[in-house]
């Protein structure tokens, strides 16, 4: 998969870039030897431990002297132009901190199918209550790319995936909380940068193909921990406090209708997943102080209130399609 990753990205058109692998102490030394020898110029950083996503791109990004920096998962495809339209919107416009490209399922792709992938789709949304979706996907469903979403979108959040980010700013807000590990990691860090008066669009001329589950698969009780508590985590560090008194309460009445969802949805994990749900509740009870030290930071830095960000109906984002001169249709 890595393999197969790397050859795409070495046909990459746009020029001046390098890429680096980060190994959370996988133990593929002879498979990092294999891909060193195969493609010129890649490096590797080698974790002494699996930081996870959130750590690892940490790590490799912090390493960096790139005006932008490119998040990406090994699990993806590019086009040759991918990175083209992407660098010229973030040259664009400085206030500008985060971009995504349109994702498109790969399995689609090799059978001749334009499908968005669920994984960030045409770019990422929020609702009140902190449940992400996408143009182009909703809860469990996502649709056909028939070049619905082909225009400049600003959006709430960029997909993990492939998200492109001005370096500088990232730097300035820290990178990834690490204790995310693996999942939401890039939608707390596009809040945040939200939050901090920087914007965030979707440019789908950029085309980049995700396959998807390769790290944990649909129905692992882990992702549904990870999911669940990093959400939590999410809104507690992000939301205005006078919003958090409603939200927490019905949230938490919301998390108890997903155990009982669990218990008597049957089928494999469906067990794994109730306890996973639980477990969420009941560790970010026990990391509250920490989250409480992190939300004081953000809080710091807010230059937009959550009436800027949310606005509506009772549960749409802030997500305004824009046009703009550089890619305008």
């Amino acid at each position: 998969m890595l393999d197969r990753c790397i050859s795409s990205l070495a046909q990459t058109t746009y020029r001046d870039h390098s890429v680096c692998i980060v190994d959370n102490l996988s133990g593929e030394a002879a498979a990092n030897e294999k891909l060193k020898r195969r493609f010129s110029g890649l490096r590797i950083l080698q974790m002494s431990y699996n930081a996870g996503f959130a750590g690892g791109c940490n790590a490799a990004f912090l390493l960096s002297s790139a005006d932008y920096v490119v998040f990406m998962n090994d699990d993806a495809l590019v086009e040759p132009d991918w990175l083209d339209p992407l660098v010229e919107a973030a040259e664009a416009d400085r206030k500008i901190a985060a971009l995504q490209p349109k994702i498109l399922s790969l399995q689609q792709h090799l059978q001749g199918q334009s499908v968005f992938d669920y994984a960030g789709a045409a770019g990422g949304l929020i609702d009140r209550l902190g449940y992400p979706y996408c143009y182009g996907r909703t809860l469990y469903r996502t649709e056909p790319d028939r070049g619905q979403y082909d225009h400049v979108s600003r959006i709430f959040w960029a997909s993990g995936v492939a998200m492109f980010v001005r370096r500088s700013v990232i730097v300035e807000l820290g990178g990834f909380d690490e204790d995310f590990f693996m999942h939401m990691e890039e939608i707390d860090l596009s809040w945040r940068l939200l939050l901090s008066g920087y914007r965030i669009v979707s440019v789908p001329a950029s085309v980049v193909y995700h396959e998807g589950g390769a790290s944990l698969a649909k129905n692992s009780p882990e992702k549904t921990y990870l999911n669940h508590r990093n959400n939590l985590v999410m809104l507690l560090k992000n939301r205005s406090m006078p919003n958090l008194f409603w939200i927490i309460p019905l949230r938490l009445v919301l998390e108890g209708v997903a155990v009982v969802y669990y218990l008597f949805a049957g089928g494999s994990g469906s067990t794994g997943k109730a306890i996973g749900v639980l477990r969420a509740i009941v560790d970010t009870v026990m990391m509250l102080p920490k989250i409480l030290g992190k939300r004081k930071n953000v809080q710091e830095k807010r230059q937009l209130t959550d009436s800027g960000l949310f606005k509506g109906a009772p549960l749409s984002v802030l997500s305004t399609r824009i046009s703009v001169p550089w890619k305008e249709k």
